[in-house]
């Protein structure tokens, strides 16, 4: 049954890093389930969220932001203003120096991929809390390879530490806000054919995408933070 509505309204779902690929295709999934959908978008070019914009007037709304810019959080916080969010979902990842050992990689290549993965999505959250409603759900995409348990061979050990970090920080954010009754959620997709997981990935985008937002949906009404894979299932932190 469809998750998409309650007696009240029409549920609304901001999805930060909706332009292409796993954002744009939760984006456009959560709206062919009746949600309303905003999504961002860095820059000015025309993205594939604009041609779902285009598919669904007044239902996917695109907005403006590059989660790496905090001074263009408020702004998009005082274009929202009035708009009650059921899920605010960060949707961002980025890697480099896959095979390089840790020590190795020169210092603008680790903090390039700390700030987009760990630090601004928690920005993100920080600034935009306050527009989820006290019963919604903040999700943001992690990765099994944040897992400190799982990691067995090594390897994109920058990408791996940032996801990790994420985890921390979402971690330390739930102890903070515990007496909160909102939902959290840190999603491990799996490895799917993105730009960022590659040709070799075993899951597509077309498959995933249901699994993912089956996930999401069934945390609503839950509370506190969970790591969870594209299953629901539990991911050793």
């Amino acid at each position: 049954m469809s998750q998409s509505t309650n007696d009240e309204h029409t549920r609304t779902a901001l999805v930060v890093g909706a332009s292409r690929g796993l954002g744009c295709a939760m984006a456009a999934e959560l709206a062919e389930r009746g949600w309303s959908v905003i999504g961002t978008v860095r820059g000015s070019a025309r993205t594939p969220l604009h041609g779902l914009a285009d598919h669904r007037p007044g239902r996917v709304r695109v907005e403006h932001l590059d989660i790496t810019k905090p001074e263009e959080l408020m702004p998009l916080h005082e274009r929202l203003t009035g708009v009650r969010l059921d899920v605010l979902f960060v949707n961002a990842g980025t890697t480099n120096n896959e095979q390089t050992p840790i020590g190795a990689v020169p210092t603008q290549d680790f903090i390039d991929v700390m700030v987009t993965n760990a630090l601004s999505p928690m920005r993100v959250i920080e600034a935009l809390d306050d527009l989820v409603t006290p019963s919604g759900l903040i999700g943001v995409m992690s990765s099994g390879q944040g897992s400190i348990t799982n990691n067995t061979n090594g390897l994109r050990e920058v990408y791996r530490g940032s996801k990790a970090a994420l985890n921390m920080f979402m971690r330390s954010y739930a102890a903070r806000k515990s007496d909160a009754d909102r939902s959290l959620l840190l999603m491990a997709p799996g490895w799917i054919r993105t730009a960022l997981g590659g040709d070799d990935a075993p899951y597509s985008v077309e498959e995933s995408t249901p699994l993912l937002v089956d996930v999401l949906l069934s945390h609503l009404d839950g509370k506190g933070l969970a790591f969870l894979d594209r299953n629901g299932g539990h991911v050793p932190w």
